[in-house]
This record gives C-alpha cells, sequence and structure tokens, in this order.
C-alpha cells in the first residue's frame, strides 16, 4: 500500500494528555525505541523512573514536561511530550519528542501527535516549536516533520552515534505556530 493510500484509509487517532495509569505502556514504547540506538540520544539502559521524569515530569533541567498519548482500544500505542525548549527569555518557543509503538508506525500516529503538539503549543502561547536533535538518518521522521511545515535551519555533524552507522549528523529543525488552529 503506497504512503498516500496509508494516509487517507488512516483512522482518525484521538490524543488525550497521559495519566499515570498511561506510564506502562509509554514506557514498553520508550523502551523499545532507544533500544535501538538509532533515533534518541537516550541511553539504552535509561532506568525507567529516569525516564518517566523525562517524558512526563520535571525534566532534567527543570523544563516541566507534559505527556498525551494515543490508544487503540485502550493500549497505548503513540506518545509525545511536549516541553518549553528553554527557560526565561526562550520560554516562548516549544520543543517536543515523539514515539510510536513499533506495530502502528507508517498508519497516521506520529503525524497525528505532531498536529496536536503544534495545537497544544500554541494554546499555551509559544510562538514556534524547535526541534533540537533530530537524527539525520532518519528519513520517515525528516519527511514527516517537513511535510508539518518544519525546516532545517542547523545541521551538526557527526553529533549522534547511531548504533549501526557510527556518527551521523544531527538536524535542527523548526517551524512557526502562525496558522495552526489552537
Amino acid at each position: 500500500m503506497s504512503a498516500a493510500m496509508k494516509q487517507q484509509t488512516a483512522p482518525q487517532w484521538r490524543v488525550a494528555q497521559a495519566t499515570d495509569a498511561d506510564w506502562a505502556g509509554i514506557w514498553e514504547i520508550f523502551h523499545d525505541v532507544v533500544q535501538g540506538g538509532d533515533t534518541y540520544s537516550y541511553a539504552a539502559d535509561t532506568p525507567e523512573a529516569e525516564a518517566k521524569n523525562l517524558w512526563m515530569g520535571a525534566g532534567k533541567y527543570g523544563t516541566g514536561a507534559q505527556a498525551y498519548v494515543v490508544k487503540d482500544g485502550g493500549k497505548v500505542i503513540g506518545t509525545y511530550s511536549l516541553r518549553r525548549n528553554h527557560y526565561g527569555h526562550g520560554e516562548h518557543v516549544a520543543n517536543a519528542g515523539y514515539m510510536t509503538h513499533k506495530d502502528y508506525r507508517g498508519r497516521g500516529v506520529a503525524r497525528a501527535l505532531c498536529a496536536h503538539s503544534l495545537a497544544q503549543a500554541k494554546r499555551e502561547g509559544c510562538l514556534s516549536m524547535q526541534f533540537n536533535y533530530v537524527v539525520s538518518t532518519n528519513a520517515k521522521a525528516v519527511e514527516l516533520w517537513q511535510a508539518m511545515g518544519f525546516t532545517i535551519i542547523g545541521v551538526s555533524p557527526k553529533s549522534y552515534n547511531h548504533a549501526k552507522l557510527g556518527y551521523v549528523d544531527i538536524y535542527i529543525m523548526h517551524r512557526f505556530l502562525d496558522g495552526v488552529a489552537a
């Protein structure tokens, strides 16, 4: 099935704020994603409590992460974590990370999560969103973020130690929230 057909037939995913009861499903996804060593800089052995704090809590730098989920029949199949990219004079820029359960990739979950995060960031008064660390070899993510209006504004050479490819570039991607329905 082509990507266009998948998108046309993708269900309308409902995104909701995560609760503590959702953590087990988020952890399953988080743990699986970071094990690959190909998309996130989190260590493969990130302890569960630290992962929960990073994804749902204060975050390592106290930037106040909020987690959201998509479920299918009660099962968490996707999640995003929204926070301010920085604090003080930089708090008007949002930042988010997204993870989709391996069995649901390519079905519009990440697109629904991203669209929701853009609207949520705008509701919270942000002017833009910036991704600080998009692994250049994660072609599907780069393509989706560009389709969602993000532009590559910087390249940091050999900044990610990919589990299979060695050192690869990372992208800094940005978009303004003008035109996003809040």
